[in-house]
Protein backbone atom coordinates (compact mmCIF):
# COMPACT_ATOMS: atom_id res chain seq x y z
CA UNK A 1 0.00 0.00 0.00
CA UNK A 2 1.77 2.88 1.05
CA UNK A 3 6.11 3.02 1.31
CA UNK A 4 6.80 6.25 2.27
CA UNK A 5 4.49 8.72 4.00
CA UNK A 6 5.04 12.62 4.07
CA UNK A 7 4.46 14.24 7.56
CA UNK A 8 4.33 18.14 7.72
CA UNK A 9 4.88 19.89 11.23
CA UNK A 10 4.96 23.79 12.49
CA UNK A 11 5.87 22.46 15.88
CA UNK A 12 2.60 22.89 17.17
CA UNK A 13 0.82 20.88 19.54
CA UNK A 14 -1.89 19.67 16.70
CA UNK A 15 1.11 19.06 14.23
CA UNK A 16 1.67 16.65 16.99
CA UNK A 17 -1.47 14.46 16.64
CA UNK A 18 -0.40 14.33 12.83
CA UNK A 19 2.95 13.32 13.39
CA UNK A 20 1.30 10.09 15.94
CA UNK A 21 -1.08 9.52 13.54
CA UNK A 22 1.90 9.26 10.03
CA UNK A 23 4.11 7.23 12.38
CA UNK A 24 1.27 4.90 13.71
CA UNK A 25 0.30 4.46 9.99
CA UNK A 26 3.85 3.82 8.82
CA UNK A 27 4.47 1.08 11.52
CA UNK A 28 1.69 -0.75 11.16
CA UNK A 29 2.64 -0.82 6.91
CA UNK A 30 6.18 -1.28 7.56
CA UNK A 31 6.41 1.94 5.58
CA UNK A 32 9.26 4.54 6.23
CA UNK A 33 8.52 9.02 7.10
CA UNK A 34 9.96 11.96 6.20
CA UNK A 35 9.13 15.20 8.17
CA UNK A 36 8.88 18.48 6.36
CA UNK A 37 8.95 21.81 7.93
CA UNK A 38 7.96 24.85 5.39
CA UNK A 39 10.17 28.10 6.26
CA UNK A 40 9.34 31.31 4.61
CA UNK A 41 12.11 32.63 2.33
CA UNK A 42 14.61 34.88 4.08
CA UNK A 43 14.18 37.92 1.70
CA UNK A 44 10.87 39.17 0.92
CA UNK A 45 10.11 39.23 -2.73
CA UNK A 46 7.86 42.52 -2.46
CA UNK A 47 5.27 44.06 -0.39
CA UNK A 48 2.32 41.06 -1.11
CA UNK A 49 0.06 40.22 1.41
CA UNK A 50 2.33 36.58 2.18
CA UNK A 51 5.56 39.61 3.03
CA UNK A 52 6.35 39.51 6.80
CA UNK A 53 8.43 42.23 8.63
CA UNK A 54 10.23 42.21 11.60
CA UNK A 55 11.35 44.62 13.47
CA UNK A 56 14.91 44.63 15.16
CA UNK A 57 16.07 41.65 13.65
CA UNK A 58 18.36 40.77 11.07
CA UNK A 59 17.87 38.68 7.62
CA UNK A 60 20.10 36.63 9.34
CA UNK A 61 19.13 36.46 12.99
CA UNK A 62 15.58 35.87 11.32
CA UNK A 63 16.87 33.23 9.41
CA UNK A 64 18.83 31.67 12.36
CA UNK A 65 15.11 31.95 14.74
CA UNK A 66 13.39 30.29 12.06
CA UNK A 67 16.13 26.95 11.32
CA UNK A 68 16.42 26.48 15.31
CA UNK A 69 12.38 25.98 15.24
CA UNK A 70 12.32 23.83 12.28
CA UNK A 71 14.88 21.57 13.85
CA UNK A 72 13.31 21.38 17.02
CA UNK A 73 10.12 20.73 15.46
CA UNK A 74 11.46 18.01 13.42
CA UNK A 75 13.07 16.45 16.20
CA UNK A 76 9.66 15.53 17.41
CA UNK A 77 9.63 13.16 14.56
CA UNK A 78 12.26 11.73 14.69
CA UNK A 79 11.91 10.76 18.28
CA UNK A 80 8.32 9.22 17.70
CA UNK A 81 9.76 6.89 14.63
CA UNK A 82 12.52 6.26 16.89
CA UNK A 83 10.27 4.77 19.05
CA UNK A 84 8.19 3.06 17.27
CA UNK A 85 10.91 1.71 14.92
CA UNK A 86 10.31 3.32 11.47
CA UNK A 87 12.80 4.86 9.64
CA UNK A 88 12.92 8.92 9.45
CA UNK A 89 13.88 11.55 7.03
CA UNK A 90 13.34 15.30 7.73
CA UNK A 91 13.79 17.77 5.33
CA UNK A 92 13.68 21.91 5.58
CA UNK A 93 11.69 23.62 2.78
CA UNK A 94 11.38 27.27 1.77
CA UNK A 95 7.78 28.56 -0.06
CA UNK A 96 5.61 31.31 0.49
CA UNK A 97 2.65 29.18 1.48
CA UNK A 98 2.90 26.15 3.47
CA UNK A 99 0.71 24.14 1.39
CA UNK A 100 3.05 24.67 -1.88
CA UNK A 101 6.22 23.39 0.15
CA UNK A 102 4.31 20.63 1.41
CA UNK A 103 2.99 19.27 -1.88
CA UNK A 104 6.60 19.76 -3.07
CA UNK A 105 8.24 17.99 -0.68
CA UNK A 106 5.85 15.30 -0.90
CA UNK A 107 6.70 15.12 -5.07
CA UNK A 108 10.59 16.05 -5.02
CA UNK A 109 11.09 12.65 -2.14
CA UNK A 110 8.41 10.70 -4.06
CA UNK A 111 6.07 10.41 -1.00
CA UNK A 112 3.11 8.03 -1.52
CA UNK A 113 0.79 9.42 0.91
CA UNK A 114 0.85 12.90 3.75
CA UNK A 115 -0.23 12.52 6.78
CA UNK A 116 -1.70 15.99 8.33
CA UNK A 117 -3.43 17.32 11.39
CA UNK A 118 -6.28 19.85 10.71
CA UNK A 119 -8.11 21.98 13.44
CA UNK A 120 -11.36 20.64 11.53
CA UNK A 121 -12.57 24.09 10.60
CA UNK A 122 -14.72 24.43 8.37
CA UNK A 123 -17.32 26.89 6.65
CA UNK A 124 -16.90 30.31 7.28
CA UNK A 125 -13.91 29.75 9.91
CA UNK A 126 -11.85 27.98 7.53
CA UNK A 127 -12.23 30.72 5.10
CA UNK A 128 -11.10 33.22 7.17
CA UNK A 129 -8.29 31.59 9.02
CA UNK A 130 -6.77 29.91 6.14
CA UNK A 131 -6.23 25.85 5.99
CA UNK A 132 -3.17 24.43 5.17
CA UNK A 133 -4.76 21.21 5.62
CA UNK A 134 -7.54 22.33 3.06
CA UNK A 135 -5.41 23.44 0.59
CA UNK A 136 -3.62 20.02 0.67
CA UNK A 137 -6.10 18.38 0.05
CA UNK A 138 -7.91 20.40 -2.48
CA UNK A 139 -4.13 20.12 -4.76
CA UNK A 140 -2.80 16.51 -3.84
CA UNK A 141 -2.98 14.03 -6.10
CA UNK A 142 -1.38 11.59 -3.43
CA UNK A 143 -3.72 10.23 -0.69
CA UNK A 144 -3.67 12.24 2.42
CA UNK A 145 -4.64 10.82 6.21
CA UNK A 146 -6.35 14.00 8.03
CA UNK A 147 -5.74 13.73 12.07
CA UNK A 148 -7.30 15.52 14.30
Amino acid sequence: MFRHILIPTDGSRLARKGIRGGVRLARALGARVTGVYVMLPAAPRGYDDTAIFYAGISARGWRHSFDRAARKALAVIEAEARAAKVPCATLIVHYRQPWKGILAAAHQRRCDAIAIASHGRGGLGGLLLGSETQQVLARSKKPVLVVR
